[in-house]
């Protein structure tokens, strides 16, 4: 009884914090995602007053993100995706490199030693999908070239964030298996999983939708939606260890290219935004306002890398490729 009420005290208290974060900047001409994560720091740990569960509001984030995601597979096709790579690949690899440099060399010069410099740029280096793919909803900016072009850069980084992971361990000596293995192995199971869901799961999903809409229950088609989208996601992760918001994308993929891609985002996901602004609220509990007195420096070089050295990396690329095409 007590675990249940502890949850809806976070669910309430976080969605209520939110709302008045949320509105308080909108009113301000400012993005609400700059009220949320302003939410997530009066209800965290590190702010007086009432406290959320963060763990309880990170298990509802990640429901958000996979719904998120799994609706922006519902508006794309595969062939958007394949139109952008000669674009979105090298971009994203050459920007990732030059933000993982970056990052490395701030956290050498706060002291840091190499292999947890790497790591920290590393995580400099990767977009954070839910509030790119936000900010271009906000901006109608979805479905533009431009907006195809940021989807397939986030796949690709996504996927360079998979290699990383599986590499830790072999690189940091906790694996026994050589680092080459391990990038053929993570390979695999992406392609798996991209097979899987593509070939496999177009056949089945439109089938079982196909029959659950001839029950004309909208529960069940809604269930049926739900069900499609948290299972590839879940599955993703524990059985091909991919992110379950790569997962969720795929499978709103194979569901946008049947008949029922308009049905399911209109009645399936009505609660996406809601569990979406979860996301903002649960990393803004991981803030402690105090660091940003203690290490005014480190903060200062870290947004320096994101906003102007990731920035410079993609614009570095961008010119070679038009040289390399001026060329040709």
């Amino acid at each position: 009884m007590h675990g249940d009420f502890n949850l809806i005290l976070t669910l309430t208290g976080g969605l209520v914090a939110a709302f008045i974060g949320g509105s308080i900047t909108q009113w301000l001409r400012l993005s609400p995602i700059v009220g949320y994560l302003a939410a997530g720091i009066l209800v965290g740990p590190y702010t007086p007053g009432f406290v959320a569960n963060h763990a309880l509001a990170e298990q509802l984030a990640e429901i958000g993100v996979i719904l998120l995601m799994f609706g922006v597979g519902l508006q794309f096709h595969v062939d958007d995706l394949i139109a952008v790579r000669r674009v979105a690949i090298p971009g994203a690899v050459v920007q990732s490199a030059v933000a993982t440099a970056l990052g490395a060399a701030v956290a050498h010069a706060a002291g840091w030693d190499f292999a947890a410099g790497i790591v920290y740029g590393i995580a400099l280096s990767v977009a954070s999908t839910v509030v790119l793919i936000r900010v271009l909803s906000d901006h109608r900016q979805l479905h533009t070239p431009s907006g195809h072009i940021a989807v397939g850069w986030l796949v690709v980084e996504d996927l360079i964030t998979v290699l990383v992971l599986v590499l830790m361990p072999a690189l940091a000596g906790q694996s026994h298996t050589a680092p080459a293995l391990a990038i053929v192995l993570a390979l695999a199971k992406v392609a798996a999983l991209t097979i899987f869901t593509i070939v496999v799961g177009g056949r089945t999903i439109p089938w079982l939708l196909t029959r659950v809409s001839r029950t004309q229950s909208r529960e069940l088609f809604t269930l049926a939606v739900l069900v499609t989208a948290l299972g590839i996601a879940v599955a993703a992760a524990e059985v091909f260890g991919v992110s379950m918001a790569l997962g969720a994308f795929l499978a709103g993929l194979v569901v946008g290219r049947s008949e029922f891609s308009v049905r399911a985002a209109a009645d399936a996901l009505p609660m996406r935004d809601a569990f979406a602004v979860l996301f903002f609220v649960s990393v803004g509990m991981l803030l402690d306002p105090r660091y940003l007195l203690e290490a005014p420096g480190l903060i200062g070089a870290t947004l320096a890398v994101v906003l102007v050295g990731k920035a410079l990396g993609a614009t570095a690329e961008q010119i070679d490729r038009e040289r390399a095409r001026a060329h040709d």
